[in-house]
């Protein structure tokens, strides 16, 4: 079977990208996951390599700065867990992470090469849900009741995003192809313009999937656009706000 390769879709996605403008006033920013469950190797239980952690924490700092100082508003999603009476957690309902508890060992995990496990990820009151300490601000908003892959389902993100006044919604954190993917095509279908920061996403699973989630968006849903192209959009809709005042 011939390798698969990518399709050039180079020049549509440049040309939606020169028609996305952001006005500060109707934007948020999501991140997903950034929880020391995923980006603390000391404590992590879903792991990301350490290079990609370091890097995404610190671009994630840098936008997420930018980001308040033109009062965006910021909303970290995270994973939080219960503990059942049965010994496993609210994981253990899905068939899926029901076989990989099963099947794990030096081979068979979800991330490549390092150790992780489903049942002990971001336990409620673990180390892991705690979100990464220099991506936080008191001005900030928290949403603890994640429990899946949509940082939609069973949580208020839609109601405070319209509160919030958010029609376009940056996304940023972990997983690229999983939690970020989901999240985003929610977004999309509840109308929400939808950007993902490729500086501050990685994947667990491995770089081919870093790749498809960042493509699947760019090519079907959405904007896939770094630190640098976000901060010019902003500051070009703060100007044109400026303007008109």
């Amino acid at each position: 079977m011939n390798q698969l390769q990518l399709v050039d879709r180079t020049s549509m996605i440049d040309a939606l990208n020169r028609e996305l403008e952001l006005a500060p006033s109707e934007v948020a920013i999501v991140t997903i996951d950034m929880h020391r469950g995923h980006l603390d190797p000391d404590v992590a239980t879903m792991p990301t390599s350490a290079e990609d952690a370091a890097q995404v924490i610190a671009n994630a700092r840098d936008i997420l700065g930018f980001a308040r100082a033109l009062r965006v508003p910021i909303i970290h999603v995270k994973l939080v867990m219960r503990r059942l009476h049965t010994g496993g957690s609210e994981t253990s309902i899905v068939p899926f992470w029901q076989a990989m508890h099963k099947i794990r060992d030096e081979q068979n995990r979800l991330t490549p090469g390092r150790k992780s496990t489903v049942n002990e990820h971001n336990i409620e009151g673990s180390p892991g849900c705690e979100i990464i300490s220099e991506l936080y601000d008191p001005s900030d908003y928290v949403i603890d009741n994640k429990k899946r892959l949509d940082c939609f389902i069973g949580t208020d993100l839609d109601i405070l995003l319209k509160s919030l006044g958010a029609r376009t919604v940056c996304f940023m954190g972990i997983n690229t192809n999983t939690c970020v993917l989901n999240t985003s095509f929610t977004a999309f279908n509840l109308n929400y313009g939808v950007v993902v920061l490729s500086d501050c996403v990685a994947s667990m699973y491995g770089e081919d999937l870093h790749v498809f989630g960042l493509q699947n968006v760019a090519r079907c849903i959405g904007w896939v656009l770094t630190n640098d192209a976000v901060k010019q959009k902003l500051e070009e809709g703060r100007q044109r706000n400026a303007r008109r005042e």
